[in-house]
């Protein structure tokens, strides 16, 4: 496993990490989940990702006690906050009150002391940014957070953060979790520069497009039972992957990573974390094994005639991304 820092901050983490979203605490059997974060842990990573909207509040818990035999300064642990986690008007967004509430709610779930990476889950057009950053950055004086992120935020806005950090002397922003992968590359257009210019890391997620560049999806075929795609309330998440032209492209990435010696889904990996502004790809995993499979991406590079073949292939079926904020 390599490990790369967390933009120009000095912590470093795993360049493959370990979500838990649409997992753990839920979908994937308890223990299941829990042999997922071991075995990944045994193969270097040490980067967990979760967040308290997963499963309301299920999948926390479940990453806890499967950290919990770890020694504490081995893993870095992130978790987020804003969506709605009750009825109530304050039950969700990114006001003092609601960071504060949840972020003390994140830390009994999962058993610890502190978070090491706390990330705005998206932006809240609601609550001045002032007040957001306000709140995090009382929460890194208080200790319970070491780190503070956003994820799905605009280069405006990430900049636009900084300047108020860098103006009231407020802790700043070290990462950005956007969607990236091979099919979405909408962070190229000014999120990733922008990132680089501010020292902000990306810690990615869905770097295999939902599964769909692991090539388990055929064009013209129904996808299988218990898959994604094929699950109610996944699906349209999945659609703007799921259309035949793109399916079609990424069977043909195949001979690539069979010229390779690699999966599809190492090809995939491979890609993301080949981009110096990626710090970390977040994958997820329902059994040991596609950890196992994940993880041995770490490493492999791929050269420009690689890259180009790659560009030739998706360069007409590259899908748009949902809006940020």
């Amino acid at each position: 496993m390599r490990y790369r820092k967390l933009g120009d901050f000095g912590v470093k983490v795993s360049e493959i990490s370990l979500g838990s979203w649409l997992t753990y605490g839920g979908s994937v059997e308890d223990e299941r989940a829990i042999a997922c974060i071991h075995r990944a842990f045994e193969l270097g990573v040490n980067f967990f990702d979760t967040a308290n909207v997963y499963r309301r509040g299920a999948a926390e818990e479940v990453t806890g006690r499967a950290l919990k035999g770890i020694d504490r300064d081995d893993y870095f642990l992130a978790t987020k906050v804003y969506f709605p986690m009750g009825d109530g008007p304050n039950d969700r967004g990114l006001s003092r009150k609601h960071i504060m509430e949840q972020c003390h709610a994140s830390l009994k779930r999962l058993g610890t002391d502190y978070i090491d990476l706390y990330q705005c889950h998206r932006a809240d057009a609601d609550t001045p940014l002032e007040e957001t950053l306000r709140a995090l950055d009382d929460l890194v004086t208080q200790g319970k957070v070491l780190y503070v992120g956003v994820s799905e935020w605009s280069a405006q806005r990430i900049q636009e953060a900084r300047r108020i950090q860098a103006a009231l002397n407020l802790d700043p922003l070290a990462s950005n979790q956007p969607e990236y992968s091979m099919l979405q590359r909408k962070i190229e257009e000014d999120v990733l520069p922008v990132s680089k210019g501010l020292g902000i890391g990306q810690v990615v997620w869905s770097p295999l497009a939902q599964g769909v560049l692991a090539g388990k999806y055929k064009p013209g075929e129904q996808p299988a039972e218990g898959t994604r795609a094929a699950t109610p309330g996944d699906q349209d998440m999945m659609s703007r992957f799921m259309r035949d032209d793109v399916l079609e492209a990424v069977q043909n990435l195949r001979p690539v990573a069979d010229d390779l010696g690699i999966t599809m889904a190492q090809l995939a990996l491979a890609w993301v974390v080949r981009e110096p502004g990626v710090s970390s790809a977040i994958v997820g995993a329902s059994r040991p094994e596609q950890v196992e499979d994940n993880v041995a991406a770490s490493g492999i590079e791929l050269g420009d005639d690689v890259l180009q073949r790659i560009d030739e292939i998706l360069g007409g079926v590259l899908v748009a991304a949902p809006s940020g904020d």
